[in-house]
């Protein structure tokens, strides 16, 4: 009969973390990619969301500062809250400019005599590499463009 007990030995248990390690290592990078691909697909259904509140802002010339009858787009905050007893265009969440590791920004020019009313927005990621690579953008086109090589997104950009 042996006297030894019914554990693992240290060179059983080595081996044991020393496998873990290196499945460890296999898995993330593609879990960290998976993760990213996640961010950027959040990114592009984010600006989708507030081309679609835009064009419905619009039409609802709940803002017309020239007063030419043609609505004009709105900021974040007023397609989060429009007021005149309006429901909201996006939530409260997007309207805070966050869509998971991605910041969300909108520009808008108001309608002019001389400049028509227009609208950019862009999706940055919060940390470059890590929770995002691609930049993204959207105007009043509501084509969603984007850049992979760390340079702002915009107009001329490919579409995604």
């Amino acid at each position: 009969m042996s006297s030894r007990g019914h554990g693992f030995t240290l060179l059983e248990l080595a081996i044991v973390i020393a496998i873990l390690a290196v499945l460890m290592a296999i898995t993330a990078p593609r879990l960290l990619r998976a993760r990213m691909q996640a961010n950027e697909s959040k990114a592009i259904s984010a600006l989708r969301t507030i081309a679609t509140a835009q064009t419905l802002f619009r039409t609802a010339r709940i803002v017309d500062d020239d007063e030419d009858g043609v609505g004009d787009y709105g900021t974040l905050g007023q397609l989060v809250n429009p007021g005149g007893g309006i429901g909201p265009f996006i939530d409260t969440r997007l309207g805070s400019g966050a869509s998971r590791g991605y910041l969300i920004t909108v520009d808008v020019t108001l309608g002019n005599a001389d400049t028509p009313a227009a609208f950019t927005a862009n999706a940055d990621p919060r940390v470059a590499g890590k929770t995002g690579v691609r930049r993204f953008f959207v105007d009043e086109t509501s084509v969603v463009r984007y850049t992979s090589n760390g340079s702002a997104a915009d107009a001329g950009s490919p579409p995604v």
